[in-house]
């Protein structure tokens, strides 16, 4: 009952907050703020307090690679994005998400190797991704179902798959876990009200936060094992704030450049 009560309280304030954030200012600060694990984290936390730090380890390695998927996800739908419609973007990401996941079942290679080719794969995902973005103008207002409806959509996500965890195995709940359905919802949004250009732009600031993204579970993963829940969470946290800041300065550069 408690950690269902930590559920219910803690993720849609995690959602609530970054998606008042990103309300202010724009589609790529906005797209950078979901790079947080805000989603996968809790996932993984009440794995750990479920199933123990041996399983949170496995997987946390696995959301790590998850991060592979993720990237899929932005480059497919960023270069639909200018020719078809938000659902025909998403439905299409979607599936090179769950076909990467699939593939991404067979491999169980060591930290050491997961978070330098993820890093690498977000680097080479930044440089393909099209250029054109709207511009970093304000956002359209919102209908008010908007925000309750996000805060209960992620809610229920983290609810439904720690759930099934223990049917699924660690490394498989991992890899789903980094599921984009919040970034889906961001940059569908972003597509279907202000266009292609501004869906790209929540994109590539998604993949510049997604640096924190991997940073976290790299820290946790190497640990949560040895030093246990609360000191590797801690940890992981002020690892990725750090990533996070120094990707919000290049993020920054970059659009101040267009």
């Amino acid at each position: 009952m408690d950690t269902l009560i930590l559920k219910l309280a803690l993720t849609p304030a995690l959602i609530g907050a970054a998606s008042l954030a990103g309300r202010r200012w724009g589609p790529s600060v906005s797209g950078w703020l979901v790079g947080l694990p805000f989603t996968s984290a809790p996932i993984v936390f009440f794995l750990a307090l479920a199933e123990g730090s041996t399983f949170a380890h496995d997987a946390a390695i696995g959301t790590l690679a998850g991060t592979l998927s993720q990237a899929g996800f932005c480059l497919v739908y960023a270069w639909l994005a200018g020719r078809f419609t938000w659902l025909f973007s998403c439905v299409a990401s979607t599936l090179v998400f769950l076909g990467a996941t699939a593939a991404l079942q067979a491999l169980h290679a060591p930290l050491a190797i997961v978070y330098p080719i993820t890093a690498l794969a977000l680097v080479l995902a930044l440089l393909l991704i099209p250029r054109h973005d709207a511009a970093e103008a304000g956002v359209r207002r919102l209908p008010a179902w908007d925000l309750p409806a996000r805060m209960i959509i992620a809610t229920a996500f983290v609810i439904a798959l720690t759930a099934v965890a223990a049917a699924l195995g660690p490394h498989l709940t991992g890899l789903l876990a980094p599921f984009p359905l919040y970034a889906a919802i961001l940059t569908g949004f972003a597509h279907s009200q202000q266009g292609g250009g501004a869906a790209i732009g929540v994109l590539r600031g998604l993949l510049f936060g997604l640096f924190a993204f991997a940073t976290f579970f790299a820290v946790l993963a190497a640990l949560i094992e040895p030093s246990g829940i609360a000191l590797a969470f801690a940890g992981a946290l002020v690892a990725a704030l750090g990533v996070q800041g120094g990707s919000f300065w290049l993020l920054r550069r970059v659009l101040a450049s267009r």
